[in-house]
């Protein structure tokens, strides 16, 4: 049986560009290695924003989902 992984949900709905992406990058900064970080924003450049700052951070981006009026985006933490 695996152990539940750590999950933090981040709300940035309503921050402008680069808000989301800034309170991404707080809450990283205190995660474990392993831990999943979902951003809720509803600011389109974090659609770009996170993947490309996970890809040069070296952690996973593990994609995208709607979540009501905004989008969820997933990262596991290296």
């Amino acid at each position: 049986m695996m152990a539940e992984e750590n999950r933090v949900l981040v709300d940035a709905r309503g921050a402008f560009c680069p808000g989301p992406l800034m309170e991404l990058m707080k809450a990283a900064k205190n995660a474990e290695s392993g831990t999943v970080i979902e951003l809720l924003s509803n600011e389109p450049g974090s659609r770009k924003d996170v993947p490309a700052w996970a890809e040069k951070m070296g952690h996973e981006f593990l994609g995208e989902e709607p979540s009501g009026d905004a989008f969820k985006l997933i990262v596991r933490m290296k």
